[in-house]
């Protein structure tokens, strides 16, 4: 069933892992400005960017990284940039929560040194109405499907989260 309102569309899960493992950091392409690694960004600040999952299972998927390139999502941070990052992905949180219908959101850093090492952290708005079956990581997984918007959806939602992240102050 998943949610009921928004179709998804099967996901090459193969092709996905060899571009992790063997292609160049998207992240740090991202940050340089490489087209090809473009995003929809929703935030970004001096050491800081979150922008819209190109693989969403749930509408308004987000990540949060750091610009610079850190493997350890704990360790690889001094505690004053792990609770400024963690600002932002609450400042994400509470933007999806204004802007869609969130029964919870979900905040866990996902990847691996062997593929999207750059420390990232998912922040993932649950809509209301998805039965407990198909909540938690059924939600988060790909191989259930992944939400194909068009281009225009997705800057529409991006500039809706931006307005609400900077009402925030």
């Amino acid at each position: 069933m998943d949610d009921p309102g928004v179709a998804k569309v099967p996901f090459d899960i193969g092709a996905y892992v060899q571009r992790t493992k063997e292609g160049p950091c998207f992240i740090c392409a991202l940050v340089s400005g490489e087209s090809e690694a473009f995003h929809e960004i929703v935030f970004e600040d001096r050491a800081h960017v979150a922008f819209l999952s190109r693989y969403p299972t749930l509408a308004g998927y987000t990540l949060v990284s750091p610009k610079r390139h850190i493997e350890d999502a704990v360790g690889g941070f001094t505690e004053e940039e792990y609770l400024a990052i963690q600002a932002v992905v609450r400042k994400v949180g509470l933007s999806l929560q204004a802007v869609l219908p969130v029964e919870r959101v979900y905040v866990l850093s996902l990847g691996s040194r062997q593929g999207n090492a750059h420390a990232h952290w998912h922040v993932a708005p649950l809509p209301p109405g998805i039965p407990y079956e198909q909540q938690q990581f059924h939600a988060l997984m790909a191989e259930n499907g992944i939400i194909e918007q068009d281009p225009e959806t997705k800057v529409k939602l991006a500039q809706r989260l931006r307005n609400a992240i900077h009402s925030q102050g």
